[in-house]
């Protein structure tokens, strides 16, 4: 994938970031607001004062005042209003570079889960020094950076559980909304996809009840009692998101892109995204 956008980093060196694993900047104090979010391949936590809204998985987050704020790159999201100008720093790593426990427990970075973290000013005081100290250390010459860069984001993330630890715990009101959660996080986690030649493991329904060990007439019923909408529906959603993002931001073939998404023939992918957009992935891609 060639051509990854980043609409909010402006200058981003993503072939660095993906040799080093990691990246730490101060974010511009700009108002203007991207026209489009761009595609997220990398994990990325900001420490961030403003006042803005931020489209974050289809939900609106109104961010006041100085935040924490973490992303994971499965759940898509945008910046869709900027009232003033914006300070502080923003880290992204690769999941190779911080595979640890932190990163996969922790609710911080859960599909579903809350991502802003408010700071009052003794805690927003701590993490603007913590993320000043990694901003000088990324641009230093120092030999073990990475380990100290790891280690800062670790602290960062344990901070922020201890000032915000109900997040820790989720709760469900019945077995069918825990199924429900279940299977949106199954489904998150087949995304992005990076490579053409590692096709989408689940496709159907039946594909994610049998990945969750449950009948896939109760996967069904557990889904649209808790969201309203079919199971078929949030697959067909997800796999169109990912077909729309690659046509978008890399310069993969319409037959790659149909084999990466699980297609076996690219006419059949051509039907189904004009069936479900009403435009072929030639005319899209040329929007």
């Amino acid at each position: 994938m060639s051509k990854p956008e980043n609409a909010e980093i402006p200058g981003l060196d993503l072939a660095d970031l993906r040799l080093k694993g990691f990246k730490v900047h101060a974010i511009p104090a700009s108002t203007e607001v991207p026209v489009r979010a761009g595609r997220r391949d990398f994990y990325k936590m900001g420490l961030i004062d403003g006042d803005m809204t931020i489209d974050f998985g289809g939900r609106l987050l109104d961010i006041k005042g100085t935040v924490l704020f973490f992303v994971n790159p499965r759940v898509p999201h945008a910046l869709v209003r900027r009232i003033n100008r914006t300070s502080g720093y923003a880290c992204i790593f690769t999941e190779t570079f911080l595979n640890s426990r932190e990163l996969h427990d922790s609710p911080l970075f859960r599909t579903g889960g809350d991502p802003v973290v408010p700071l009052n000013v003794e805690q927003a005081s701590f993490m603007n020094g913590l993320f000043n100290k990694m901003l000088a250390v990324y641009e230093s010459d120092y030999l073990y950076k990475g380990d100290l860069i790891r280690s800062s984001i670790s602290l960062i993330i344990h901070e922020a559980l201890r000032i915000q630890p109900a997040q820790a715990t989720l709760t469900f009101r019945n077995g069918a909304s825990r199924i429900a959660h279940l299977f949106t996080d199954l489904l998150e986690r087949q995304f992005p996809i990076e490579r053409s030649n590692e096709p989408l493991r689940l496709r159907s329904p039946k594909d994610y009840a049998s990945n969750l060990t449950v009948h896939v007439n109760y996967l069904n019923r557990s889904v649209r009692e808790t969201t309203g909408r079919s199971t078929t529906a949030h697959i067909a959603a997800r796999i169109i998101a990912e077909a729309k993002a690659l046509l978008q931001h890399s310069d993969w073939s319409v037959a790659e892109i149909a084999y990466a998404l699980g297609f076996d023939y690219p006419a059949y992918f051509n039907n189904y995204f004009k069936r479900l957009t009403g435009s072929t992935p030639n005319s899209f891609r040329k929007v």
